[in-house]
């Protein structure tokens, strides 16, 4: 059995779970659009089932239900919104508008958010600036839950990266993925689910390869495609957590006193650029010229990243969005259990 919500409803309800909670309204509405939108998109992973771990870490004491991101922008291309300890879509919200302008008027900029607690996917953000008709990329390490290609000891994040082109007048070219074989999330599921994982997905606590999620979670996932995908993973570490000057993966997992049923807390770096600045002066249009390159690709049957996901979408908007019963169930039982504490 299933119900249909519209996607105001939905997100009201998840708003309201949150301000019951104790959340700040601009914290509120910032996690609860993200979270809506991962339904939305028909994105599990990132959507309801979110929920219950923003609620546990903000019982925990490790997320500032009350925190006012402040913006510091001394006119340069590096902007910067420190968090204070609460959920990053508040701070990226504040900084997004300065770091679209910055980078249409100097070409590329930066927005730096420190200090902030991570859950969410990286393309609500990418898309909130090709809407701008720029090209951007967003980086976060998370905490130490995969080995690098050749160990067996978790030291790297899940560490997503996301990308993406804007295209007039269609949605934009975005992907957004895990530089660990899957997210976390995802090895969560096939935990809840009773569902084995794929071999190659994870090892166990003694480095041996492992199928069982509850082993997986105890010892440490893998990076995609071994080692390029192990050296993506560490330039992440290095560009959103030491040159920002926040937290690496293991250091996010000290802060947490070593647990990984938290969410994770440290930094995230978020680029902007100006196609017509880059090609300023060069012939042809760089919009059309990407539209061709992008033509080659899908009229021989390729999918381009994201299709599915903005073909859910489209549905969502039509027709609403359908939940199980026991996600309808979720939401109730959050809503109440958030109003009582």
């Amino acid at each position: 059995m299933s119900q249909t919500l519209t996607i105001e409803t939905l997100n009201g309800k998840v708003t309201e779970i949150f301000r019951r909670a104790g959340l700040s309204p601009i914290q509120a509405k910032s996690v609860a659009a993200v979270i809506t939108a991962g339904e939305r998109d028909n994105c599990k992973s990132h959507g309801v089932y979110r929920i219950a771990g923003c609620l546990k870490t903000l019982k925990a004491g490790k997320v500032d239900p009350d925190a006012a991101p402040e913006l510091v922008d001394d006119g340069s291309a590096v902007i910067r919104v420190n968090a204070g300890g609460g959920f990053s879509p508040a701070s990226f919200a504040i900084g997004a508008p300065i770091l679209a302008e910055r980078a249409k008027a100097q070409g590329i900029a930066a927005l730096v958010i420190n200090d902030c607690t991570h859950f969410s996917a990286l393309w609500p953000e990418i898309e909130a600036l090709t809407a701008q008709g720029l090209a951007a990329m967003a980086m976060c390490p998370s905490y130490a839950t995969v080995a690098p290609a050749g160990g067996s000891a978790p030291v790297l994040g899940t560490n997503p990266f996301a990308f993406g082109w804007p295209r007039p007048g269609r949605p934009p070219f975005v992907f957004d993925f895990a530089t660990s074989i899957v997210a976390r999330g995802e090895v969560e599921l096939h935990r809840q689910d009773g569902k084995p994982l794929p071999e190659g997905w994870a090892v166990d606590r003694d480095g041996r390869p492992t199928t069982d999620p509850e082993a997986a979670l105890d010892g440490a996932m893998l990076p995609f495609g071994a080692h390029k995908g192990s050296a993506i993973s560490i330039m992440i570490e290095l560009l959103a957590g030491a040159m920002i000057g926040d937290l690496t993966s293991p250091e996010a997992l000290d802060w947490l006193g070593g647990t990984t049923s938290l969410l994770p807390h440290h930094g995230e770096l978020i680029l902007a650029m100006s196609p017509e600045r880059f090609a300023a002066g060069r012939p042809g249009d760089p919009f059309a010229r990407a539209e061709t390159l992008l033509r080659a690709i899908s009229d021989q049957g390729a999918r381009l990243p994201s299709e599915r996901r903005f073909a859910a979408r489209e549905i969502s908007e039509r027709d609403g969005i359908t939940l199980s019963d026991e996600e309808i169930a979720t939401l109730d039982r959050l809503l109440d259990g958030a109003a009582t504490g």
